[in-house]
């Protein structure tokens, strides 16, 4: 792989920010709308302006709610569940965004940024795997706070979140983690298990909540400690209640595992290097003129 700083797109989680922070009223000439595609090509720009990877990839869902997770936990995003195929959940999404898609993956190709997705897996599993098996350095830009168990010191893998908006990215590493949660920086996942996470639909362990969450992998370093030590019968480092809340929990715990925690092994082949020029020109020129969009891809091309 080329050296040099790789940003992983967690995609999805973008156009969704652009969707809703740019108005409807950006249209195609045919009136269809493109606030989502223009967002987006305007959200990359910025970030390769101000960041400056070397190495890029947008990573997509090819399952946006995958089998093995919700055959682990049942309500795993069954909130956001428009209609059941056989084919699988579709997911709830704005009639006037999917239309969009299918633009956002044919302006990427034609630029000639890099697209990952893997069948029967979330865009978190591609970004998972291509952050673990990476050197470093490594921004993930994402609006997801599960993606935080992958911060590493040691490699620089950082979390660029956008929950304020790209203009406003908070950075956060292991220190930052441990500082807001009071846990260790890389048990985040650890935590989000005891505690449970509404967005996602998993529960967590009854009784258990963020205060008790983080006394508990603090107290014992990871989710493996504090099950040896249920297991083992210590009795001393468990706030009060929690040590029989875990216990009637226990069966919840290895299924939320394979939920909570992220692919690292997937088999994922892309050239991350960021083009110098686009890759089909004429064709990138096309989908600019049909959808309105020379501005946005002039802005991305000058700070490739």
């Amino acid at each position: 792989m080329p050296a040099g700083r790789l940003m992983l797109l967690d995609t999805p989680s973008l156009y969704f920010r652009a969707f809703f922070g740019v108005p409807e009223s950006v249209k195609a000439t045919d009136g269809t709308p493109v606030n989502a595609v223009r967002g987006l090509l305007d959200m990359i720009a910025r970030l390769v302006s101000e960041r400056r990877p070397e190495r890029l990839v947008c990573c997509f869902d090819a399952d946006w709610r995958p089998e093995f997770r919700v055959a682990a936990i049942p309500s795993y995003k069954a909130h956001r569940v428009a209609a059941q195929t056989p084919e699988g959940s579709v997911e709830e999404t704005p009639d006037t965004l999917l239309p969009q898609l299918p633009v956002i993956d044919a302006v990427l190709d034609a630029l000639g940024l890099a697209r990952a997705a893997v069948p029967g897996y979330e865009a978190d599993d591609v970004i998972g795997t291509l952050a673990t098996r990476d050197a470093g350095p490594v921004d993930v830009v994402t609006g997801d706070r599960d993606l935080f168990q992958l911060v590493d010191a040691a490699r620089d893998v950082r979390i660029l979140y956008t929950a304020k908006g790209i203009r406003n990215l908070e950075v956060f590493g292991e220190q930052e983690v441990a500082a807001k949660y009071g846990i260790p920086g890389r048990a985040y996942a650890d935590f989000a298990i005891l505690r449970g996470d509404p967005s996602d639909g998993l529960p967590g362990v009854p009784g258990i909540g963020e205060k008790t969450a983080a006394a508990l992998i603090s107290r014992f370093g990871s989710l493996a400690g504090v099950l040896e030590a249920l297991d083992a019968g210590i009795t001393e480092g468990f706030p009060a209640g929690s040590r029989k809340r875990l216990e009637a929990g226990r069966a919840y715990l290895g299924p939320a595992e394979l939920v909570c925690r992220v692919a690292e092994d997937l088999p994922i082949e892309v050239d991350d290097a960021l083009p110098p020029v686009p890759r089909d020109p004429a064709e990138l020129e096309s989908l600019a003129t049909r959808w309105n969009l020379a501005s946005p891809v002039k802005r991305l091309l000058s700070v490739l």
